[in-house]
């Protein structure tokens, strides 16, 4: 019999609370405005995630696998290669311009080179990413902790969420984006990523940084990092969901 705290089972749990919207994947903005499905939504994902957090600790860890488990190539799925200009000038000479920007809620705005963030104390992990889409892959990535980065800038007291915006613009829409909590920022697992499987990250992949957040499904990991903010709450954000694909249907609480 397993646990109420099994991966396997914590899997299953996030996934079905999650199928209206995956289903209806390719209607999520007739989805997004429907008020009775969104607040249908929004009681399903508060649901799951008062579970989860009664069912594991703060410090929980996701699993974390074998060198021989690593999948001999890490699934692209999403943008693959974003069209900004920007972008794209930063990738043809290596990122060597690319800087990280954090700043919002925080004392200390700061920017950072790949080269900064590689100078700093990095972890490595192997993990398994799992979509709602229903595949699954197991990666090694390295890269620095986000709860580092943010003792560095100084997080101000009314900072309740942690935003990524990102260099893409999935299907050529509105620009990508995600958050997490700040007990997920601080999660020990919670990296942003420069490595995937010993070597720099690929494009393919969300070079030159990607948000890796072992405890939530693979929508959340946002790729092509480029700005940090620290806010208070949504409603200047996008549609004021959180995040692009929350924007559009899917819950803001992904945790498995």
């Amino acid at each position: 019999m397993t646990s109420p705290t099994d991966p396997a089972r914590r899997r299953f749990l996030a996934r079905a609370a999650l199928a209206g919207s995956a289903l209806l994947l390719t209607g999520c903005d007739q989805l997004s405005r429907s008020d009775t499905m969104r607040q249908l939504s929004d009681a399903t994902g508060s649901l799951t995630q008062r579970a989860q957090r009664l069912l594991a600790s703060r410090e929980a860890l996701a699993r974390e696998y074998s060198p021989a488990d690593i999948a001999p190539t890490f699934r692209a799925n999403g943008t693959t290669n974003p069209r900004d200009e920007a972008y794209r000038r930063l990738a043809a000479n290596g990122f060597r311009d690319w800087r990280l920007a954090i700043g919002g809620l925080v004392d200390t705005p700061q920017t950072f080179s790949l080269d900064d963030l590689k100078a700093m104390p990095s972890r490595t992990q192997i993990t398994r990413h799992d979509c709602v889409e229903g595949w699954s892959c197991i990666g090694q990535w390295t890269g620095v902790v986000l709860g580092d980065l943010l003792e560095r800038v100084g997080v101000r007291d009314e900072a309740r969420f942690v935003v990524f915006h990102c260099a893409d613009r999935y299907r050529g829409g509105d620009p990508y984006y995600e958050s997490l909590d700040m007990r997920e920022a601080y999660h020990p697992q919670t990296l942003l990523a420069y490595g995937l499987n010993g070597a720099d990250l690929p494009i393919a992949n969300g070079a030159p940084l990607r948000l890796r957040a072992e405890r939530q499904l693979g929508y959340k990991m946002a790729k092509y990092v480029m700005r940090v903010e620290l806010v208070e709450g949504f409603a200047h954000l996008g549609r004021g969901r959180g995040g692009y694909w929350e924007d559009r249907g899917y819950q803001w609480w992904a945790g498995i």
